[in-house]
């Protein structure tokens, strides 16, 4: 093969991106970090999403960018979950497994 087709296959690849979200509302105490999980485990979305002090929650997200918009589509969407607004910054892509509580 030559060179300009293995270009155009690694061209082919989604880009996977990351994205750090501040969401605020009502987003602690109505199971909002375990609903990120399970969703973003079957959105193949890996990343991490803890509360912070200030009742705010935060979370990283790693993959393509339609499954980070889905993910937070979807969570939107949850019961007893009210997000009133969200930040939403791009971070460097990081190797790892999973998507985790903190």
């Amino acid at each position: 093969m030559s060179f300009d087709g293995i270009r155009r296959m690694e061209e082919g690849k989604p880009e996977i991106v990351r994205k750090q979200y501040t969401f605020t509302g009502r987003v602690q105490g109505v199971g909002f970090r375990y609903s990120a999980q399970y969703l973003a485990q079957g959105l193949g979305v890996t990343g991490w999403v803890k509360n912070e002090w200030n009742g705010t929650v935060i979370m990283e997200a790693q993959g393509e960018k339609e499954q980070l918009d889905r993910l937070v589509q979807l969570l939107r969407k949850r019961s007893f979950i009210r997000i009133d607004y969200v930040a939403e910054l791009t971070v460097p892509v990081q190797s790892e497994l999973g998507f985790h509580v903190r």
